[in-house]
Formats: C-alpha cells, structure tokens, sequence
C-alpha cells in the first residue's frame, strides 16, 4: 500500500479531532451531574412540590456558571454546550412538533377578511380536499376557486383591495393574480419562521432545531432536554395577539349576571318541566330597574347577599338542584369588588360553560343598551392548593360592532421583564408614535372615569390596572399581572418576536419525559456494549491476529463515528445507535471480504506479502458496490425520514463511510506493519482453519426448490396481508399515542375495552409496551379538535379512567407531567399525528421505497452493464420486502411487543433492501470476475464457482450481523424492538434470497438471451 505515512497521518489527526471533539460531551455531563446533585443537596425531598423546585435550582446552577471558566479555563459551560454531542428526544426527553401555519387564516388576511361568497365557498371546499389530498392548501383553493364561474381574484371584494395594493390590479386575470399570491405567502411563512426562531431563542433552551419543511408551511421543531413542556407549547402556538380594552366595573356588570342566571334558571327549569322556584327569588330581587341602569358602586357580593346561594360554601356542597335553581350564581366562588374590574371568580374547569352561558344572544339581550356589545375575557387560570383545582377572574370589555380592540400589539416597539419599583415583576414596553397617541387617549379616558384598561393576549387577560396617576404619554407604560420571571420573559418574548401572521395548529407531536429518555440511553448502552464484545470475540475467534487487527479498526470506527456526529452537530437518537451498532455489522463484513480473498490468495501458493496486496485489491470492488448500494439507500432514507429516522440514516452514512476508511486503510496498516519483518500471519486459527473451504455445492441446481419455497411463502404473505392485513401506527393513520406506567401488572384487554366505552372514547386500544406495568394507549379521539383542549381532555379520561390501577395519591396533574425527573408512574410520554400529516408521512414512506428500487436498479445497472442484473437484484428485493411484511402481518396479534407498521419499521424496510442488495452486489461481483478468468467455464459452471467462493463471506457476515441485531433486540429496548425484529427477518430472507433468488434469476434471465456470456465481461475499472 502506497503513501502509508500519508495516511497515518491522516488517522492520528482525525482521531485527534475526534478526541477533541468529545471532550465537550465529557464536560458538560460533569457540570450537569454537579448541577443535578446541587440541586438535590439543596432541596427538601419531601416538600409537595420537591421536583418543580429541583429542577429551578438545577437551572439556577447552571445559569451561575453559564460562562464561567470550566477545566481550568479550556472552555466555558455554555461553549461546551454548543459543541457537545446533542442528543435526541429518544435519549434525553423534551418535546418535538411539527406545526402547520394556516394557510386559510394568511388567505383571509391577504383579502382583508372579505366574506365574499366565492372567496369563502373556495376555501371551505379546500378545507376539505387539504385532509385527503397530496397538493398543498394553496393549490386546491386556487382549483376551486377557478371552478366557479365568474370567480375573479383580483376582485374590489376579495384581493384587489388596500391590503394588496401595488401588487394586484383589479384588471388582472386568475392567472395573473396566482404567482403573486404563492410569492406573499411563502413571504409570510418566513416571517412565521422567523417568529418562531426569535420566541425559541430567547426561550433559553439548549441546543433547539427549528427548519421549514419545504413549501408545506409547515414547521418542525425539537427541543431535546426541556421538561417545561406547556411552557413550550404554549410559546410556539400562540398568535400573540395584544390588545388593549377598557374595562366595565364589576359593579357595571354584575346585574347582567344575576338576570343571566335568572333567565339560565328558567330555561332549564322548562325544559326539565319543574316549576320555578329559586331562580324567581333571586329575579324578585333584584329590581328590573337595575339591571337596565345598573349603578357603578353595585356588587356581585350585594346582589348575591338576598339569595340563598352562599358564595363561601364548597362548590362539592351544592347538588344538582341548586346548579339548575342558579346555574351562574352558584358556580361563583368569589364575587368581585363592585369599582374593580373582576366580575367574579370561578373554577377554571367551569370556564366553558359559563362563557355559553353568558354568550347566548337571548341572555345578552338582557344588557344595558349601552352595554350590547360587551365581550366576556377570562384572566389567567391559577392553582389554588387549598383547594386544589385552578381558580380564573372574569372580565368584562367594552367593544363595539366589529369586535375590534382600539389599541393592538402591531404598535409595540420593544418589551422586556422588569420590575417596578417595589421589586415586583413587570413587563415594560414601548410603542411607536401611532400607538403612543391612541394609549394617551385611553388612559386619559381611563384616569378621567376612574376605570381601567386591560391587557389582553391571545383572549387572556394578563392584567387590568387602573390609571391612577394621570394620562400616559410617550408610548412608555408597564405590564403588571402578578408574573414569575419566567412568564414575564416569555410574555416579553412572544411581544417584542411579534405576532405570528397566522394561526399555528400542531400537527404531529412528540413528547417524552426525562425518565423514560434516561431508560432509554441505558438500553441503548447496554445493547450497544454486548453487541460490539460478542463481535470483537467473534473476529478473534475465527480470524485470530487479523481479527484482533480488525478489532481495532473497529474500535477507531467507533471513535471516528461518535467524533464525526459531534462534529457535524447531528443528533444521536435511539435509532441512531441502532444505525450505528449496524455499522458495525457493515465495517466486519469489509473486513470478512478481505481477509477470504486473502486466504483465497494465500491457498493459490502465492507468497503473504503478494497474497495481502490482491486480497485488498480484489476485494475492492465488492466493498465499494456493496456499501455504495446501501449508502444510497440511507440517502434516500435520510431525505424522506423525519426524526428518529434521519437520525439513523445520518449515522448509518457516516458509519459507512468511515468503515470503509478503517477497512481498507487502518487495518492494512497493521497487517502490513505485523508482516513487514517476514512474520507470518494465517488469517485463520486452528479451529477455523477447514471453515468453508473447498466447497463446490450446484446452487443453480437447486434453484427450482428454492423458487417453489419462495412462492408458499410470498402466497402465504400475500393472503396474509390481504385479511389479516397491516398494524398501522398513528404515523400513517392520524391519533394520540401515550406511554402510560402502572403500579401494577395491567391486563391490555380489559384497558381497551374500558377505553372504548362510548362514554370515555368510543375506540381506543391498549397493548404491553416493554413491562407487564406498562402500556401503549393509542386512540384516534378528538383528532380533529384543537389540540391543547383536546389532550387536556384526554389526559383527564385517561386519569379517571384507569385511576384504579395507580398509586391513590397520584394526582391528575401529577399523572398528566411528563416532564418529572424519575418519574415512576403516569404518563411517560406521548406522541401525537394529524390525519392530514400522517397521509403525507405514508405517502412519502412509499416514495422513499420505491425511489430507493429504482436508484440501486439503475447504479446495478450502470455498474454490471446488463438489466438482467438489476432485475435478478430488484426481484429479490421485492421477494424480501413482501415476505417481511407478511410476517408481520400474520404475528402482530401474538408476538408481545409493538409490531406497528410506522416511520421506524419503513427505515427497517429500506435497511432490509440496502442489506439484500450488499449480499446480493458481492455475489454478483465475484461472477462478474470469474466470467472473465474462467474464459473456458459454461455460464451455469461460473455461478455455481462464484456462489461457492462467496458462501463464506455470506454466512460470516450474515452471522456477525445477527449477533449484533439480536443484542440490540434483546437489550435495545421496547421502543425499537418491533424495528430489530423487522431487520432480523430480513437479513435472514435477504441471505436466502441473494443466493436463491436474485441469482437464479439473472442466470435465467440472461441465459435466455443472445448475448449470453460466453467470453470475458470487461469490468469497469473502480475510479
């Protein structure tokens, strides 16, 4: 081997780099395990709320030393962190969406809110079509649009109006008006990208990923590692939509409600058929006058003193009989001051219902003319823990007509946490001269009335104070709202990043706690550790010093992968060591073909030295062909996976290639460094030493049987699928998936016909994911609904439900967090698919396997020069694929453990198609060479000889690969071991079918045809 120095050189300086680069994940791990056991030290254990506290002063830690000089001034914490191998969602825990910006909301916008008939028909038909359909929002509106006849985009009504103005012309055709808008949207989806990136970034949170998908308006985001997950979402969905309102007196309001509740009671009483009773004392009591001219010193507490609703009494005290007597007045737990602008205080949990309540136009009616336009806002919810339920203010804003606030967050400037002068908790904000003249006019309104404005974001308000000093001039005013600094932060972040041009809708959700991660990264450890020793045993075993030399080039492949993904910023995920441990599996099967040719060589008589340099050189070519094959396939895996699944594409390249570096390279330079003083190596041991040799079987011979046993078993697959069918995740059918762990062993089958009562979601189901105490809960409920309200709502079926089976002082919100360090019991995590996504997901699954056919089809193709290669390879392929699936097909309802049909099992899929084509590619590489030595052999002979010659290499790698597989099976995991089982099956089918079924059918492919070999095949030579 030539330039030898050249490539030490090259060795020691990755491998330094490498070393180096690793140092940073060494660091950290250190500080944050100094952070953890502070935390831990200064903490009471058994404080109510030890965990929540934990994790600030573990925070608090970590912010003190942030930048401070680390390992005697190499690096600082916070550089160390920039530079460490991240980690994914799978091993470290914290929240993963995907969130679709709408469309609908930006085309509405863009008209400025036109309610034009056609306008509006266009986009309820899109609506519809989005859900099905492959094409994008944009597209079928635009398709529908243009089916209405007469339908003009550039209508006065819809976009040729100020909003537009400059860009489209009420003379412009359909045709001319489309390209404008796609451009104004992609505008607006980058602005949306932009806020998004500006709120994570000043969220705080370590090593975030945030990138569009495409033209999709669609947006993925990671957080690896955060545990305050409803911070998050509730950072990332929000419109940020600051308004500014003046506020009623409760005293204004507070005959409105008694008249609501009146009229609420008597509605309710007609409809059950009961005469009334309590609800016409309490109309008896408060005088008609009243509530038509309310007086502004009058008090919800006044109005409720002459009734026999006791605001003090516990809200579990009142019966059904008194909620329809006063189904308002009851459920108020605290009236408000009759000058201050709290109406009244309610059970968060009663929100829904007292807005309809309120709301209902018949109700309404019974406001003070003045008042008719009245808007009913909630303050923010908040635990009370005497009680131990959420308490939330009501609020009543005087609007007008069209809804409209006279003062929005688009004049704020800049906002930042601060604090007053009482060191109290504020936001400070500044507005530019537009805004600073409407805020002077309000808050001299407010001040001359002695009323109060609020602070409203998103429908909450965040506070409602009264102007006590005077007029606020200059555009300079403060928030105050009883904030933590962490909500003063985020309140300023979501303020001065701006509002989102749209609505954003999670789609596709993934969360996982700490625990569970942390469980995850030992499985993984442990899987990776015994697979890596029973391959190392293994290669010494058979090949003795060689494979010791080989050993070592593994162990510098493993150096060279971690330090590469370091390096590169890639993200390790649990698939990732799973790519990776298989690429352990690839760099021995480089080393098995080279040192067979070796010993090939070694039995012609030729001398080690000449036998080493034709070994390595014909060996070359089948490690190129077969790991070219396999990186394409990972290629395309990679560009169509999301997740997880790039991450085991990412590693499973990179593995690759640094494979064939230490392969080729760093073991010749031990092997030529042993031999160079005349030492003799055998590459074989005394046990080894008869393995495979002299073998001469007729495998083409036997090619019928073989077809025979591939047909029962593509038949039984094919039956299989067709009424068993597949056990599609929620990655391709849409719904809510939850990890859920029991202090007990759980019986699945009785879980999901609990479940699926009508009464909690009509269809659900439970299966044993890893422990007999836990399970996976996947139920398609409420998929359609917005998403916080309706995993709220799930999370309180699920605790209700299956409540019996945990712990009896295990609270809701305690069952509901997945973000408790060690966490026992409970929801471990979660993972949520819109059906829109998931059809996307399927759709691109089926792209990713048959683009993945036809770019190894037409690389076989260029490479061997005859079709007939690249059918025999693509039809054992196909062959491979049908029977895994049938498999699964005909076990997912016996085996026990999660054999769903998923992103993670399409990765399986197309490692199953890059490990058939790599046995296949090495078969057909030896008959490639021995049609042009064995000039004067008949084409059946040729196969039969290059088969032969090859079973060794077949079955040595195909064995290594299995001890790694099933390690990782064993010991990975629940959630990758449906995966490993897939590839398991595969490489078993994939060995068979390279030998029995890509083979025979080049060779009666080819056979048949004129141009036959008879005589040599020049090969390409390797560039």
């Amino acid at each position: 081997m030539q330039n030898k120095g050249l490539i030490r050189f090259f060795a020691i300086i990755f491998a330094i780099v490498c070393i180096y680069q690793l140092t940073y994940t060494f660091i950290t791990n250190k500080v944050e395990n100094d952070a953890e056991a502070y935390a831990e030290r200064v903490v009471d254990a058994d404080a109510p709320n030890s965990s929540t506290l934990i994790e600030e002063a573990r925070k608090r830690y970590l912010d003190s030393v942030a930048s401070k000089d680390v390992w005697g001034g190499y690096t600082t914490y916070a550089g160390a962190k920039d530079n460490e191998l991240k980690k994914g969602l799978d091993l470290k825990g914290g929240i993963n969406v995907i969130l679709q910006i709408s469309v609908r909301d930006l085309l509405i916008g863009m008209a400025d809110g036109s309610t034009d008939g056609d306008f509006r028909n266009a986009l309820d038909r899109a609506d519809e079509r989005v859900k099905d359909g492959q094409q994008s929002y944009y597209d079928y509106f635009i398709e529908e649009f243009n089916s209405i006849d007469g339908a003009q985009l550039a209508s006065p009504d819809i976009f040729a109006n100020q909003e537009m103005e400059g860009r489209i012309d009420f003379d412009m055709s359909n045709g001319d008006v489309e390209p404008v808008l796609r451009e104004e949207l992609q505008s607006y989806m980058v602005s949306a990208f932009d806020v998004l990136r500006k709120r994570i970034d000043k969220f705080g949170t370590t090593q975030p990923n945030i990138q569009q998908l495409g033209n999709t308006g669609r947006i993925l985001i990671e957080m690896p590692g955060e545990r305050d997950i409803k911070r998050v979402e509730s950072l990332l969905v929000g419109t940020a939509l600051l308004e500014f309102w003046h506020v009623y007196k409760a005293g204004e309001i507070a005959p409105y409600l008694v008249a609501a509740d009146s009229y609420w009671a008597d509605k309710i009483a007609s409809e059950k058929g009961d005469v009334v009773t309590d609800s016409t004392a309490v109309e008896e009591n408060v005088d008609s006058t009243e509530i038509q001219t309310p007086q502004n010193d009058t008090s919800l507490e006044d109005l409720l003193s002459d009734n026999e609703i006791d605001s003090e009494d516990s809200i579990y005290e009142i019966d059904d009989a008194q909620y329809d007597a006063n189904p308002i007045l009851s459920r108020v737990l605290a009236p408000g001051n009759g000058s201050g602008p709290i109406i009244a205080t309610f059970r968060a949990s009663d929100r829904q219902l007292i807005q309809g309540y309120l709301n209902d136009p018949q109700a309404k009616a019974k406001l003070d003319p003045s008042q008719r336009y009245a808007m009913f806002i909630w303050g923010r919810p908040e635990l009370n823990d005497e009680l131990g339920y959420e308490l939330i203010d009501l609020y009543a804003v005087r609007s007008n007509a069209q809804g409209e606030a006279p003062l929005s967050g688009g004049v704020i400037t800049n906002a930042k946490q601060d604090y007053d002068i009482n060191g109290k908790v504020i936001v400070s904000m500044s507005m530019n001269s537009e805004g600073a003249k409407i805020w002077e006019e309000m808050t001299t309104e407010a001040f001359q009335n002695q009323t109060q404005v609020a602070v409203v974001l998103d429908s909450t308000v965040y506070s409602a104070p009264g102007i006590n000093d005077g007029p606020i001039a200059g555009g300079n005013s403060q928030i105050s709202g009883d904030f933590s600094v962490a909500e003063a932060e985020d309140l300023a972040t979501v303020l001065k990043a701006g509002k989102l041009p749209a609505r954003a809708e999670i789609i596709q959700k993934e969360i996982i706690g700490p625990s569970l991660g942390q469980e995850a990264i030992n499985s993984g450890l442990w899987s990776f550790a015994i697979a890596l020793l029973l391959v190392l045993v293994w290669m010494f075993f058979y090949y003795g010093r060689a494979g010791l030399y080989a050993d070592v080039a593994l162990l510098v492949n493993i150096l060279f992968i971690f330090g590469a993904l370091a390096s590169f910023g890639a993200v390790l995920t649990l698939p990732g060591i799973a790519g990776i441990v298989l690429t352990i599996g690839i760099s021995v099967d480089a080393n098995v073909l080279i040192f067979e040719r070796i010993r090939e060589e070694l039995a012609k008589g030729k001398s080690q030295a000449d036998s080493i340099k034709d070994g390595f050189n014909n060996a070359l070519s089948s490690i190129l062909d077969a790991n070219i094959t396999t990186f394409l396939t990972a290629a395309i895996l990679y560009i169509f996976g999301t997740g997880p699944i790039q991450g085991f594409a990412t590693t499973l390249m990179i593995g690759i290639l640094t494979s064939l570096f230490t392969a080729i390279f760093i073991t010749r330079l031990f092997i030529d460094g042993y031999g160079k003083n005349g030492k003799s190596l055998a590459f074989t041991t005394s046990f080894t030493k008869t393995w495979f040799t002299n073998i001469n079987i007729d495998f083409l011979k036997k090619r019928k049987t073989a077809y025979t046993i591939s047909g029962v078993l593509l038949l039984a697959s094919v039956i299989s699928l067709a009424t068993l069918q597949l056990n599609f995740g929620i990655d391709f059918t849409g719904g809510r998936k939850y990890t859920i762990r029991f202090d007990q062993d759980m019986n699945a089958t009785e879980v999901t016909s609990i479940l699926s009562d009508p009464s909690v979601f009509g269809s659900a189901e439970a299966k044993t994911y890893g422990a007999e105490n836990q399970l996976a809960i996947s139920t398609k409920y409420g998929i359609d609904g917005e998403d916080s309200e309706v995993s709220a709502d799930i999370e309180s079926k699920l605790y209700n439900s299956l409540r019996e089976f945990l712990p009896a002082d295990l609270t809701q919100e305690q069952f509901a967090d997945v973000s408790v360090e060690d966490k026992d019991y409970g929801i471990m995590s979660n993972f949520q698919v819109g059906p829109t996504i998931a059809d996307d997901i399927l759709t691109g699954s089926l792209y990713a396997i048959f683009g993945s056919l036809i770019v190894v089809f037409l690389y076989i193709l260029i490479r061997f020069r005859r079709w007939q290669f690249s059918l025999g390879a693509v039809a054992a392929v196909f062959h491979d694929v049908i029977i895994v699936l049938g498999i699964f097909s005909a076990t997912y309802k016996i085996l026990p453990f999660n054999m769903e049909i998923d992103q993670a099992f399409i990765a399986a899929i197309l490692t199953v198609i890059g490990y058939s084509l790599n046995d296949t590619v090495v078969v057909f590489d030896r008959i490639r060479e021995f049609i042009a030595e064995k000039t004067n052999w008949d084409f059946g002979r040729t196969v039969n000889g290059a088969i032969s010659s090859t079973i060794s290499r077949t079955l040595n790698t195909s064995l290594t690969t299995l001890i790694v597989l099933l390690a990782i099976f064993i010991f990975g995991g629940e959630s990758i071991r449906g995966f490993m089982f897939a590839l398991i099956i595969g490489v078993v089918v994939g060995t068979y079918s390279s030998v029995f079924i890509a083979t025979p059918i080049m060779y009666d492919s080819l056979r048949k045809t004129k141009d036959r070999p008879r005589k040599a095949i020049p090969e390409k030579e390797v560039e």
